[in-house]
């Protein structure tokens, strides 16, 4: 059996506006619903990261070409923001936890390394949209961490499928293993 007491299934940026401009797939919310009941069955602490900023954004620069274009178009990811909410289709529990950055990666400007460390986490699996975006940037930094690392192919999206293909195939293999959310489910049973 896969030793789950060290390991956190981050789902990140899968917020209602990110789903939104992410074409709201079906399919892929089927895939991430399905780890998130893969880990919560295997005790495997589920911690969500969103995106997030004060109401007028004043923590986006404006030599932030992604933040700034983000702030321009209209979208705050504020609290009185509804596009700001976790999808429904795997909203947190009571138990769960929630992470607010205020960057592309999970661990830009949030607690998120303090409460790994706190709970001697070791191991991440990752989950959320964008691959090009907060999954790449995440398992980077994760990896510079010394974090053992997990990339779920297909409970990550990406506007660009090709992105998303060569990503989850060729490049994050280096510092990760990448599986399916069925093969990893299946692998916490043995």
């Amino acid at each position: 059996m896969t030793n789950t007491s060290k390991s956190v299934l981050l789902v990140m940026d899968v917020q209602n506006r990110i789903v939104e401009m992410m074409g709201n797939n079906e399919g892929y919310l089927n895939d991430l619903e399905q780890a998130v009941a893969a880990a919560r069955k295997a005790n495997i602490p589920v911690m969500y990261v969103v995106l997030g900023f004060r109401e007028g954004l004043p923590e986006i620069s404006p030599t932030n070409k992604r933040f700034e274009t983000l702030k321009s178009s209209g979208f705050a990811f504020t609290a009185s923001d509804p596009g700001t909410a976790i999808h429904p289709k795997v909203s947190p529990q009571a138990h769960d936890y929630i992470i607010t950055k205020k960057r592309v990666s999970a661990f830009a400007g949030s607690d998120l390394e303090i409460m790994l460390r706190v709970m001697k986490i070791e191991h991440l699996i990752l989950t959320g949209l964008a691959t090009s975006g907060v999954v790449l940037s995440t398992l980077r930094e994760a990896a510079d961490k010394d974090f053992k690392i997990t990339v779920l192919s297909n409970a990550c999206g990406d506007r660009d499928e090709e992105v998303h293909h060569v990503l989850v195939n060729k490049i994050f293999p280096a510092q990760a293993e990448v599986l399916t959310t069925e093969a990893w489910a299946a692998g916490l049973n043995k």
